[in-house]
Formats: structure tokens, C-alpha cells, sequence
């Protein structure tokens, strides 16, 4: 394997995903494995920015792979938007040594790290971490199967309440612009509904499948709204609207908030950011640069940087009517 490569650098950025940490201890074991350096960079592109490096070794890594959030935190940065920005950042890697880069993230990070390399010809390769499951080239994204587990667990326990007390329940969960999480979670979690972005099921039709429910002998129900669902400007003011047009339910809100993006990473995002890691290393020292890693068809594949970011993901049609049938 050609290797030109002699120091790695890792970051974090955007909002932070359960399976970031077990990501970055396998870029930084797989680098250790090739007797490269790797450099764990803080904040982001912040700390790109301002050079917060710390030089990291196989032991630097360890009791990290079952724990939530990002050991290099994370940060949202505007002056990387700006070419001062990123050429303070190119300055930063230059006095360092660093010779490649390994983003995990989800597009805004590969937006900038696509937009770095065109501007250097840097060296680097996108690992996508976001509980959205939003990024072209990969069937699932690092955070998405735990905070789906988070999520159904919540939502058995507010069925309990719901059941107990005749109650409807409106369930938020994160999805502002894709319906993944929602749909997915309402069908484990036997929602008798799901709103997401990419189906407008009208309030009118909410309240007729609601009424249909209940005559069908249900006396509690769940209805699990993506926060992007397009039916009402919120989910307060659908449950208002219900209240206004339906009898019999004792109507109630909850919004799962980011209590989605933490907690200690499923066994399967455990592995799979492990595969990306070494995928990753691997591809960078074999000459590569401007992709992700991702998944296909359980295999380890390589998107172009930009055709994940332009790219739009699909709802599982077949999803959609498993769910209108097991709501029957």
C-alpha cells in the first residue's frame, strides 16, 4: 500500500452522534496498526481554526467505544465559511504536519471539508455521523440505529401513561428534513400514526384516522410527528387542533428532544463505526481523497464528498404502507 501519509488528523462537527467516540478510536487504532501519527483536532473547525491539537495513541482511545457524545467536541464555525478561515486553518495543519484529514460529520462538515480540499488539495475523507440517517451513500449514518432504540424506548414507556389514562399522545421526534427516525420508530413503537416531511396527511384526515381509532375500539393512541412534518406550523398547534376537533381524548405533547443524540452507542453502530474508521485510514493511504465511507448492501463503499451532500435520501415506501396496515 502506498504511503505518503505520515500524520492524520480526526475531528468532530456539527451536532454530535452516539458512535462519533467508537469512530475516532478506530482512526486513531488504524493509524497506530499503520505506524502513523494522528492528531485528535478539538471544536471542530474551530479548533482546526486555532490549532487545538492533541497528538493521540492507541491508549489515548481506550473505555471510549461504548460512550456517548464526542471526546473532540464539536462546534459550529462561521469563520470557516470565509477564506481567511480556512486558510488559518491550512496554516494550522501546515505547522503541524498534518497531512490528511478524517471528518465525521454529517453535510454541513463535508460541505466545508469538500470545500477545503478544492481550495488546498487536501487530503480528506468523510465519515458520516448524524442520528438523521440523511446522507446519500451510506443505508445507515453513525448515531441513527441508537437513537432509534432511545426513541422506542421512550416511547413504550409513554404508552403506558397513554393507556392508563385514555390519552392521545403527539410525540416529536428529531427529523426536520426527512422522516427516517419517525417512521421507523412509529412502527416499532405501534404509532397509530406518522407525520413526516415527505407526507402531508392533512389535520383534517389526522382527526378522521383518529375518530376511525378510537370507534375500532382503541383507547389510548400514539402519534409520532417528525419535527419537519409539514401539517401544522408545530406540534403544539397540532394538538390544539384535535382538541378543537375531537372528543374523548385527553390530549397531551411530548418532545423527545436531544435526549435522541445521546446515550452509549448500540452494538451496531459500535461496529459499523469501527468498519468506517479503518475504511477510512485505508482509503486515505492508498491515495484517495474527496469521498465518505458508507454502507451498501453491508459492505464498506466510497461516495463522492459531493454527491453526498447534493443528494437526497428516500423514504422507504414499503415502510410507509407496513405502517397503514399494522395501524388497522
Amino acid at each position: 500500500m502506498p504511503n505518503k501519509i505520515k500524520k492524520i488528523g480526526v475531528f468532530t462537527s456539527g451536532g454530535d452522534a452516539p458512535g462519533m467516540n467508537a469512530a475516532i478510536r478506530s482512526v486513531v487504532r488504524s493509524c497506530a496498526y499503520y505506524n502513523i501519527e494522528c492528531i485528535g483536532i478539538y471544536r471542530g473547525y474551530e479548533g482546526l481554526m486555532e490549532g487545538d491539537f492533541e497528538s493521540m495513541d492507541a491508549r489515548s482511545v481506550k473505555g471510549i467505544i461504548n460512550k456517548g457524545g464526542t471526546i473532540l467536541k464539536s462546534a459550529r464555525s462561521k469563520e470557516f465559511r470565509t477564506k481567511e478561515g480556512r486558510q488559518k486553518a491550512f496554516d494550522q495543519l501546515n505547522k503541524a504536519g498534518i497531512d490528511a484529514l478524517v471528518a465525521i460529520g454529517g453535510d454541513g462538515t463535508f460541505t466545508g471539508a469538500l470545500v477545503f480540499n478544492e481550495e488546498f488539495d487536501f487530503p480528506v475523507m468523510g465519515i458520516p455521523g448524524t442520528i438523521d440517517n440523511d446522507i446519500v451513500g451510506t443505508s445507515h449514518t453513525l448515531g441513527f440505529d441508537t437513537a432509534q432504540n432511545t426513541v422506542v424506548e421512550a416511547i413504550d414507556k409513554i404508552r403506558d401513561t397513554a393507556s392508563s389514562h385514555n390519552r392521545l399522545f403527539f410525540i416529536e421526534v428529531m427529523g426536520r428534513d426527512v422522516g427516517h427516525i419517525a417512521l421507523n420508530v412509529g412502527i416499532a413503537g405501534g404509532a397509530e400514526e406518522i407525520l413526516i416531511p415527505e407526507e402531508d396527511l392533512g389535520l383534517d384526515r389526522l382527526v378522521e384516522s383518529l375518530n376511525k381509532s378510537r370507534k375500532s375500539g382503541k383507547s389510548s393512541s400514539i402519534v409520532v410527528v417528525a419535527e419537519g412534518d409539514k401539517i401544522g406550523k408545530n406540534i403544539f398547534e397540532l394538538k390544539d387542533y384535535v382538541d378543537e376537533n375531537m372528543e374523548g381524548y385527553d390530549v397531551r405533547v411530548s418532545v423527545l428532544g436531544h435526549m435522541q443524540r445521546g446515550g452509549s452507542p448500540s452494538c451496531f453502530d459500535r461496529v459499523l463505526a469501527s468498519r468506517m474508521g479503518v475504511k477510512a485510514v485505508d482509503s486515505l493511504l492508498e491515495g484517495k481523497s474527496n469521498y465518505m465511507v458508507g454502507l451498501m448492501n453491508n459492505k464498506m463503499k466510497l461516495t463522492p464528498l459531493d454527491n453526498a451532500i447534493k443528494g437526497k435520501t428516500k423514504i422507504n415506501l414499503e415502510l410507509l404502507r407496513v405502517s397503514d396496515i399494522m395501524s388497522t
